[in-house]
């Protein structure tokens, strides 16, 4: 429910508060006083129309699920435009694109000036029947749960065939080539930290001669200790650090040439070919380690596919049966949905009638069964596609079916804007009209444009909008205020006394 508008700077318009506490509120006035330009107003503000407004903005007193837009729900939430080079919107302080801001005031306004099919998308429709045989078989809801679960486990079961049956036309070719790559990385069995272990002794290799030629000039300060030890006998110094230095000597050489005859054992060919062979898996793989993690998911992958005709044959066996249970519920679901279908078709018909429009057919279709069953709802007024017929038989149909939706679906918060939905009809025609619409009027918060008194003798809140000096405004009428408005949309602007009784009988009967 919108509680409260703001406009300024919009066309005639220079400063507008409104207020509603009501849900079925009605504007009137002179031709060209603005009533449309101020109904423009307030679509534009949520996306739903264009206008030049310096800006706008409205509570709303509704849980919109904000929160699927990045947007803190708040209580009430506030919206607003604001326009300087370009329009800008925001919600709760919150700056939204004009798509979202559209996307989200589709949920909770209807628009009846707009050539829309929203309420009878058949997802839309499927659940209204859903509502109504609630209404009529408490077990419905379980029907529709069980039904709804069934089908997912079937969707599934059918997407996971589908798989193999696709791998299993190519699975001849996947197992030859995971066969090769599996045995191409274990012809080669890797270890882990093989490889620089192996590049180790490669860089070894590669300087064994110079070492051993380095170590065999340095041995030579072996032959000269003796000296050493007698010049410094003769210096009166200590010599046990340089014993000690040739002991370390003697024992670091000695080490090296024992690791330079193993050396001498490895096979280098061996050692360039095994290192070459690590290598091409370090270069596919990243490194030996991914390359073992590789080689276990190829593992995998060949018991999966030798693997596939059990599976296949288990899954065929599941969807069948799985498919039985889908068709059985949903041919319930269809049983008790047209059960509802008359109901709603007895209720819109009755609608219809009061508004003057002839009859409408519904009719439920077989499809592919999907998550709401395998019906396809089909509507036809005068034996006509809903897509053929006129914009003013569109706007009363939608009006019916809103009203007979409402008896069933009890949610309250929705808006209903009507952009002169009584023009150029007759005065029974606005007071059926207005009969609807007071009847909807417990679900949805409606505003309208009228031009007949019919209607708006019916509404909780009227309002006038007027124009002088080339400004317009926009001012709540109390009860004297409407007998005088009525008045003048009955006699226009020589107000009789008929007219004024007949203004005070519209709202007596009211």
């Amino acid at each position: 429910m919108i509680e409260r508008f703001y406009l300024k700077n919009h066309l005639s318009f220079r400063e507008v508060t409104l207020e509603f506490d009501h849900n079925f509120i009605v504007f009137t006035g002179a031709s060209g006083a603005g009533k449309s330009v101020l109904m423009e107003a307030l679509l534009a503000l949520f996306g739903l129309k264009e206008c030049d407004a310096g800006y706008i903005e409205a509570t709303v007193a509704q849980k919109l699920n904000l929160e699927d837009y990045g947007i803190e729900e708040d209580s009430p939430n506030i919206f607003r435009m604001s326009r300087e080079k370009t329009a800008r919107y925001f919600i709760n302080n919150r700056q939204v694109s004009k798509k979202n801001i559209k996307t989200i005031s589709k949920g909770f306004i209807n628009y009846l000036s707009l050539r829309e099919f929203t309420e009878f998308e058949n997802d839309n429709l499927i659940a209204l029947l859903d509502a109504i045989a609630a209404t009529i078989t408490k077990s419905h809801p379980d029907l529709l749960h069980s039904y709804h679960e069934t089908y997912l486990r079937h969707k599934k079961i059918s997407a996971a065939l589908t798989k193999i049956l696709e791998e299993e036309k190519k699975v001849q070719e996947l197992k030859e080539f995971t066969i090769f790559e599996i045995d191409k990385i274990e012809k080669i069995a890797p270890v882990p930290e093989e490889y620089d272990a192996l590049m180790q002794q490669k860089r070894e290799l590669s300087k064994k001669e110079k070492i051993e030629q380095s170590i065999e000039e340095a041995s030579q300060i072996f032959q000269h200790t003796p000296k050493v030890a007698e010049a410094l006998q003769l210096l009166e110094t200590e010599s046990t650090f340089f014993d000690d230095a040739i002991t370390q000597l003697e024992a670091i050489f000695e080490e090296a040439r024992g690791r330079l005859d193993e050396l001498a054992d490895i096979d280098i060919e061996y050692l360039l070919d095994r290192i070459e062979q690590l290598s091409s898996l370090k270069r596919k793989h990243g490194s030996i380690e991914e390359a073992l993690i590789y080689l276990q998911k190829k593992k995998e992958e060949l018991e999966h596919y030798e693997n596939l005709s059990f599976e296949k044959e288990q899954l065929q066996k599941d969807q069948t049966l799985l498919q039985k249970e889908v068709d059985k519920l949903a041919g319930q679901l269809t049983k008790q949905r047209t059960k509802a279908l008359k109901i709603l078709q007895e209720r819109v018909e009755h609608y219809l009638r009061l508004l003057y429009l002839e009859q409408v057919t519904f009719s439920i279709a077989e499809t592919t069964p999907g998550e709401n069953g395998k019906d396809q709802i089909n509507i036809q007024l005068k034996t006509a596609d809903l897509k053929k017929i006129s914009a003013g038989e569109l706007n009363r149909l939608r009006l019916a079916f809103l009203a007979a939706s409402s008896e069933f679906v009890h949610e309250k918060g929705g808006v209903l804007v009507l952009d002169e939905i009584d023009a150029n009809v007759s005065g029974k025609e606005s007071m059926s009209i207005a009969t609807v619409l007071k009847q909807l009027s417990h679900t949805y918060q409606i505003f309208a444009i009228s031009h007949q008194p019919q209607l708006s003798s019916a509404a909780d809140i009227h309002f006038l909008v007027h124009k002088e000096n080339e400004e317009s405004s926009v001012s709540k009428l109390d009860h004297e205020g409407r007998i005088k408005e009525l008045s003048r949309m009955i006699s226009a602007e020589e107000i009789s006394d008929e007219a004024v009784n007949f203004a005070k009988s519209l709202l007596e009967k009211r």
